[in-house]
């Protein structure tokens, strides 16, 4: 086997893959693309394979039948390494409906009834279709509780023993409000989701959210922005970002048949809340658009952003690292991230006089409250109201 090549066995998002690196190689880039199933990943820095009986004998991973099951390197001739290694996460997996459910691995941390109250309630999330981030969050919220209970099954606790763990965790560890109402979605949907208990959390009540207004870019940050930017992919991202007011998951899931340049209108499909909607295409976006993806090497093939190694979609890092990046190039201070740009384009067109409604649309809002924010942070009101210092100074003889 080609000792530039290192391979291993990983899991990622809730599966077991052969990763492969290797130096930098158009040869070989093109013959794993090639592979079933095979993906790029920027987090591993190297290609995906998937865990099959057929592609371990072709990489030369063999199973170690005198290490208790453990996955073992294998030379060229299939004959086990002493390089063998556990995998890093749970290997097993599960499809069922459209989310990858991940099995909770042995945890020293977990009693048995509370590792089955895990599995079952991972499974219930991934039957109601949740979102791959919510699985994650609720898993994760959960898991504290659990982890707090050690021996004691979570199915046992009452209302009062969940109010004072929720005092608790605001007090001792500092959760934050958000943090906190993230936790509570989490153990109300075990308890009256899963356990079926309903009405269980009315004695538990909810802190009061903050009111955080929409950091926002203003239009010569904007340019300095967007002139800090050499990469035509990179420009043309942060251009779409601030010119649909897209998210940066929207973003990078783009696909390049989603232009929709006769009607002059992009297509959102499946966005938060599995929500598709439609949004304008501005002129000079297409322009834009149209210029990167005829000169760019190499072209896109499906998604308007992807990777030039693995041809899916750009992760979300990256697009929020160009972001970081073209803002410390400009000299620009705020603390925002590329969704500043979605609340740019939001307020910009508030203050150009468009109605709330159609811009409640545009963002795919699903209550106008959430639109209503922007009303906050919008100037169109606030520069015809003078300050009250202004008419003093103007009609009385003050000295400064």
């Amino acid at each position: 086997m080609d000792k530039k090549i290192a391979m291993s066995l990983v899991a990622h998002v809730g599966k077991a893959w052969i990763l492969v690196k290797f130096e930098q190689d158009a040869a070989l880039n093109k013959r794993m693309r090639a592979v079933p199933g095979s993906r790029w990943t920027k987090t591993h820095k190297g290609w995906l394979v998937p865990d099959t009986a057929e592609n371990r004998k072709k990489c030369g991973i063999a199973l170690d039948k005198a290490s208790d099951g453990r996955l073992a390197m294998a030379d060229g001739r299939g004959r086990p390494t002493n390089n063998s290694q556990r995998p890093t996460a749970p290997m097993q997996a599960k499809e069922q409906g459209p989310t990858a459910i991940q099995h909770p691995p042995s945890s020293p941390r977990l009693c048995k009834e509370n590792q089955q109250a895990l599995q079952r309630f991972l499974e219930e999330l991934a039957l109601k279709a949740y979102s791959p981030s919510t699985l994650r969050t609720y898993r994760n919220e959960f898991l504290q509780l659990l982890q707090l209970l050690k021996d004691k099954p979570a199915s046992e606790l009452k209302p009062d023993d969940l109010r004072r763990y929720m005092a608790y965790a605001m007090e001792k560890e500092g959760i934050k409000e958000n943090t906190a109402h993230s936790r509570l979605n989490a153990l109300k949907f075990y308890y009256e989701q899963v356990l079926k208990k309903e009405k269980f959390f009315w004695e538990v009540p909810r802190p009061k959210k903050p009111m955080i207004l929409p950091k926002l870019l203003n239009e010569t940050e904007l340019r300095k922005l967007f002139n800090a930017l050499t990469n035509k992919k990179h420009k043309a991202m942060l251009f779409t970002a601030y010119s649909a007011g897209l998210r940066v998951s929207e973003i990078v899931n783009l696909k390049i048949a989603d232009i929709d340049s006769r009607r002059m209108q992009i297509f959102i499909e499946r966005a938060k809340g599995k929500k598709d909607r439609y949004v304008n295409l501005s002129p000079v976006l297409l322009d834009i658009l149209r210029a990167y993806i005829s000169t760019y090497k190499p072209r896109p093939r499906v998604f308007l952003f992807e990777s030039e190694y693995s041809n899916e979609p750009y992760p979300t890092r990256t697009a929020q690292q160009i972001f970081a990046n073209a803002k410390r190039r400009a000299g620009i201070l705020k603390e925002v991230g590329i969704h500043s740009l979605r609340h740019s384009f939001a307020t910009h067109l508030l203050e150009k006089g468009t109605d709330i409604r159609y811009i409640k649309e545009l963002l795919g809002h699903f209550n106008i409250k959430t639109t209503e924010r922007y009303l906050h942070v919008a100037k169109q009101k606030l520069v015809n109201i003078i300050s009250p210092l202004d008419d003093l100074m103007k009609n009385e003889d003050i000295e400064l």
